[in-house]
């Protein structure tokens, strides 16, 4: 008999939202370890596996770890050179590629090269090649990757440098070189040591008789980007850098503070920084405050520049490291944050006109499309402050400055980068008492923008700050808090802009702090409170939560400006210092104001804001729906069979004009999906919210419920049909409807024969009920024979499960409606090759009654017997190990619905096999193996015996048959 599924297994089963299921932080946590430790396991299987040079077990371990932790970076890296290793040019040049667009990884770049060359695409990996030339300092497989194509006649030179200053490469002639068009070197031999003012230049070009040569032009820019990090604590600062595109290269560090400067090189390895990037390799160092000048130190890469974290003040280190806080400085003395001052804040008169203060570093495009939208829609009153940061980027320095001629902004600039609190700090010192508005340049706002926030400043004097909503704006993010939304153009702001100008006005919701990305401020408040601490938050994060903490201990209050939308493209990807920053600051914030996360914490929870989120979400849904009619389909979350028929039947409806609304259980009550948009905040408490609920679906015109499954939900959905007063029609998936079990397995873990209710009764006292309410067999019958007796039409997807719901209740018509079409499936079946060693293959996620102990016992037995006979399981089960262990099994994992038939043809099976112990209403899975071109074999049972035995393609066996017989049947067929 097969081990018990494990604990764990069996809550990430029960982690399915539902009314009155609370699943807490700690059950997700030891879920995810779970889920965590599994793929682990296999990706550490795969690494032992390649280090024994046993590349075809490693391909298998390492696939599976990619399936079960999607999109891990060091997996895919893992994966894509064993899939080098064993000549599969397509695979490993697909991975190759999803890693050089997400992590610029110059070996995946060596790759995707290596993949085209063998595909036969000589030109692509050419092209390719420049690429990797251009943007790194070459490896010396890169070099003779470009060695071989120029001796092969493909290219006629090539270039590449590093951060030495080293310009590689060959030429069959002499070349000439330019610094961002300044020809700085003629008709030199390569190699060649560049002149001191590379270190500035964006571009070097390299050509021969004016031809470029391959790599040509050399990004230097990127070339020097250095990744770094520096956290003070009690002992001194640490910290790392490295170079990701000349990861060999040892950097120099910069110290500055107290009128001295010095420097040091870093040429120890990190080997405990965590990093996302494959084969980061980020250098380590220490600076012990005795080696340190007194006061604000400065820390920087030999190019001058500043670390992340940088400047660091050495009253942070005690903070930190929880030193007694009369021990520190005062400015950095903790203030707990339920201490409230009796102060009123400071009311003052504010002269005319705004200020629109704009910090800029890099990316040209977005920040001149952030401009245009200020520059069009602010107003004659607003004054727009640009402060440029030491841009790296020439273009966007120079586009400023037009615009500064032009006289539509106001210009300030930095001759080193001081990252986004100090540029915010040279905008809003002109302020002079004027409302001031801190905005991201990453940011477009829509017509109108900068009056409405005023308006909200305006509502009340003790208004301190004001947030609009946006796509990316944490606690004020829409439409969904809870997840990155996606990042809305021009128009789609404006939409969603306007619907939120149309909001009616309601009371104003106060915020723990406002948010950065665009903070209106009171010209009085920050005339009190003063500027952002640039001393303690360096590049940034935190600054203006610190702001707004210290304006709330004097009175002043923080609100969301609801009626405003501004979006915001965000930082898709901090990096690994800017995380480091991120929690760095988060730290010194709970530091500084003791209770500051529980402050959050408390917003959060309560969720003030969520209301006006579903009214935005309403106005979209109905927008969408126009004047169309409204089906709303009832289900389940947990996905599956079920899932799969919800999605299918709301393409039918939608194919018939209608607009479909998907109606699933959650915690607090129901979540309505609508349509192809996201409509998160479409959740009703129940009862509480009934009546809004019906009110929507009543606006909605609702014509019809379909009733999938109600697994999860509150108990009044059973009436929601009743209560719109529409027709309803009931589409069975399973047999919940008589058995309280849902699957008709009985403890004995096989099928159970459908007893009387008497039966049903002991076996519910014996094996426990799946469902969540107390009732009685008969009532269940009851029941279940007036909802069905009462629908417009019941349609089950076989007629096997049609029969069996008819013996139950036998004065209800069902209507078999299968769910594919089994003659076409059936047309991609390839007859059986006699082979000596049979594979089986089998679909899904297996559990007991789908089969898992029989997979095991047949396992075992094979191995017993040593028969030529063994499984893969395309998907999972709740003791994968288990099956490992017999030598008999490939389990390969979580799958996605689109992977299923590659990963059945790679498996090599003979057949498949549908081992369920229960009577399927339609088995998906035999669909898939059909598709898939193979026979296959069930139990003589339910709709996956039906189908196979009607078809007459493949075979139906007795349940029951001892398992040695079923190991025999299966070597015997043909």
């Amino acid at each position: 008999m097969a081990a018990e599924p494990t604990e764990s297994f069996q809550r990430s089963r029960s982690l399915l939202v539902g009314y009155g299921h609370v699943v807490s932080d700690e059950d997700r946590a030891e879920w995810q370890n779970w889920a965590n430790a599994r793929a682990q396991q296999a990706y550490a299987n795969g690494l032992e596996a390649r280090a024994a040079n046993d590349q075809k077990a490693a391909l298998f371990w390492l696939n599976r770890a990619a399936r079960m932790a999607r999109d891990n970076p060091n997996v895919v890296f893992a994966l894509m050179m064993t899939e080098l290793s064993l000549g599969l040019w397509q695979e490993a040049g697909r991975h190759a590629s999803w890693l050089m667009k997400r992590y610029e990884l110059r070996e995946a770049f060596g790759a995707r090269i290596v993949a085209w060359l063998n595909i036969g695409q000589p030109q692509e990996a050419t092209d390719i090649l420049g690429q990797a030339l251009s943007r790194f300092a070459p490896s010396a497989e890169i070099s003779a990757l470009a060695g071989m194509l120029m001796q092969s006649g493909m290219v006629s030179g090539w270039c590449a440098a590093n951060n030495r200053g080293e310009l590689s490469g060959a030429a069959r002639e002499g070349v000439v070189l330019r610094l961002d068009g300044r020809i700085v070197a003629r008709q030199v031999s390569l190699p060649f040591i560049l002149p001191p003012q590379w270190h500035k230049a964006s571009l070097l070009t390299v050509e021969a008789k004016g031809v470029p040569l391959l790599g040509s032009p050399i990004q230097l820019s990127r070339l020097r980007r250095c990744e770094g990090f520096a956290r003070p604590d009690a002992e001194g600062v640490r910290g790392w850098l490295w170079y990701p595109a000349d990861p060999d290269f040892v950097p120099t560090l910069c110290i500055e503070g107290d009128g001295t400067a010095f420097t040091v090189t870093v040429s120890d390895w990190a080997e405990e920084v965590s990093s996302d990037v494959p084969l980061a390799r980020p250098r380590a160092f220490f600076l012990p405050w005795a080696f340190l000048p007194q006061g604000e130190i400065f820390l920087s890469d030999g190019y001058g520049q500043a670390l992340t974290g940088s400047p660091v003040d050495p009253g942070l280190g005690g903070l930190l490291s929880g030193k007694n806080g009369r021990s520190l400085p005062l400015a950095l003395r903790p203030r707990p944050i339920f201490q409230r001052l009796t102060a009123k804040p400071h009311i003052a008169p504010r002269p005319p006109g705004c200020l629109v203060v704009i910090p800029v570093y890099r990316d040209c495009q977005r920040t001149l499309a952030c401009l245009r939208e200020v520059i069009a829609h602010s107003g004659e009153e607003a004054e727009i402050v640009v402060i440029d940061d030491a841009s790296p980027e020439p273009a966007l320095s120079r586009a400023l400055e037009k615009l500064a001629g032009q006289g539509r902004i106001r210009l300030l600039r930095h001759e080193r980068n001081r990252g986004f609190p100090a540029s915010a700090n040279a905008g809003l010192a002109l302020a002079a008492g004027r409302d001031a508005v801190l905005l991201n340049s990453d940011t477009l706002v829509p017509p109108g923008w900068l009056a409405r926030l005023r308006q909200v400043l305006d509502r009340a004097p003790e208004i301190g700050t004001a947030t609009p909503f946006s796509n990316d704006a944490s606690i004020l993010s829409y439409p969904s808090v809870m997840k990155p939304n996606a990042v809305p153009d021009r128009r789609e702001m404006r939409r969603l802009d306007s619907l939120c100008a149309a909001l009616p006005l309601s009371p104003l919701v106060d915020l723990p702090t406002a948010n950065g990305f665009c903070m209106a401020i009171r010209g009085d408040c920050l005339q009190q409170i003063g500027l952002l601490r640039e001393d303690v938050f360096a590049q940034g994060y935190g600054e203006e939560n610190d702001f707004c903490l210290r304006a709330t201990a004097l009175g002043w209050r923080h609100v969301a400006a609801t009626g405003v939308f501004v979006a915001h493209v965000g930082s898709v990807s901090f990096g690994s210092a800017r995380k480091l920053l991120m929690q760095r600051n988060l730290d010194i914030l709970n530091a500084l104001y003791p209770g500051y996360d529980r402050l959050v914490a408390a917003f959060v929870q309560a969720d003030p804001l969520f209301r006006t989120r579903r009214a935005l979400d309403v106005m979209r849904v109905q927008a969408q729906r126009g004047k169309r009619r409204s089906v709303a389909l009832i289900t389940h979350n947990a996905g599956g069979g079920v899932g799969r028929v919800v999605r299918e039947r709301r393409q039918i409806f939608e194919a018939q004009g209608y607009d479909v609304l998907v109606l699933e259980p959650d915690t607090l009550g129901c979540r309505v999906i609508g349509g192809k948009d996201d409509y998160p905040n479409l959740v009703f408490k129940l009862p509480e919210e009934w009546q809004e609920l019906l009110s929507l679906l009543r606006e909605m015109r609702v014509e019809v419920v379909e009733w999938h499954h109600l697994s999860g939900h509150a108990p009044q959905m059973r009436h929601l049909a009743e209560a719109l007063s529409t027709p309803y029609d009931i589409f069975v998936h399973d047999y919940v409807w008589f058995c309280e079990r849902i699957s008709l397995v009985g403890p004995a873990e096989r099928y159970c024969g459908e007893p009387s209710p008497a039966g049903c009764e002991a076996c519910i006292a014996e094996a426990g009920s799946y469902l969540d309410e107390e009732i009685s067999v008969p009532a269940l019958l009851t029941r279940s024979a007036r909802e069905l007796t009462n629908a417009r039409q019941v349609m089950t997807p076989s007629r096997d499960a049609a029969r069996r719901m008819a013996r139950h209740f036998p004065g209800v018509a069902i209507l078999p409606s299968p769910l594919e079409d089994d003659a076409a499936l059936q047309r991609a079946i390839v007859p059986i090759v006699r082979k000596a060693w049979r594979r089986v293959c089998l679909v899904g996620a297996l559990g007991r009654e789908k089969g898992f102990d029989i997979l095991l016992a047949l396992a075992q037995d094979a191995r017993a017997r040593n028969l030529p006979l063994d499984y893969v399981l395309v998907g999972f089960t709740p003791e994968d190990d288990a099956l490992l262990e017999t030598g008999r099994v490939e389990v390969t994992g979580e799958y996605r619905e689109d992977e299923v038939l590659d990963l059945i043809h790679a498996s090599g099976a003979d057949f498949g096999f549908i081992p369920s112990v229960c009577p399927e209403t339609w088995c998906f899975t035999l669909g898939s193996i059909w598709q898939a071109g193979l026979k296959a074999v069930s139990f003589d049972l339910g709709a996956q015996g039906e189908r196979i035995r009607e078809s007459g393609v493949g075979w139906v066996v007795p349940l029951g048959l001892p398992i040695p017989a079923l190991s025999d049947l299966l070597l015997r067929l043909y």
